[in-house]
């Protein structure tokens, strides 16, 4: 069974009954075909990305399809093609599409299952503390501030000298 994601974008000035129209005349031409119609969603009017056929707006329509030929979605797109209302669309065929995601998602694991696993990382240092390399002097960091030694005071250090005149 192959999966199709149809968009197709209707005029902004046809009505919901022209479009349901629409709707209701693929969902005759999937079924006759054999297929089912799974998802209908309208999005609503939406600004186009550039101007067609004179238009700046349209009324976007997804449908998503499953039918065992291609010939369904041929002809769903020829039907799509000789709407007067229909402005632009596009057919995606969605099972094609998500073998190559498995595909993709089964060569991640394999390659991360051949990496050897990382140890548990250190503890992190106190600030402006170089981290524990082999060799490395105990010092801080370059641009981390030296730490100030603290002289005791004195009773005598601390009685400031009179000023003289």
């Amino acid at each position: 069974m192959r999966t199709y994601e149809e968009l197709f974008i209707v005029n902004a000035n046809a009505t919901e009954e022209e479009q349901d129209a629409i709707v209701e005349m693929l969902r005759g031409v999937i079924t006759t075909g054999g297929g089912t119609l799974d998802k209908v969603e309208k999005w609503g009017i939406r600004k186009l990305a550039y101007r067609v056929n004179r238009q700046t707006e349209g009324a976007y329509i997804l449908l998503e399809f499953s039918t065992e030929s291609a010939e369904t979605a041929k002809e769903v797109e020829r039907r799509l093609r000789v709407t007067d209302a229909v402005i632009k669309f596009i057919t995606v065929r969605m099972d094609e599409r998500m073998r190559r995601v498995e595909k993709r998602k089964k060569r991640r694991e394999k390659r991360a299952a051949r990496k050897p696993q990382v140890a548990a990382p250190l503890a992190p240092a106190a600030p402006g503390v170089r981290p524990e390399m082999p060799g490395a002097p105990d010092m801080p960091m370059p641009a981390a501030p030296l730490p100030l030694e603290e002289a005791p005071v004195t009773a005598e250090a601390a009685v400031e000298p009179a000023a003289e005149n």
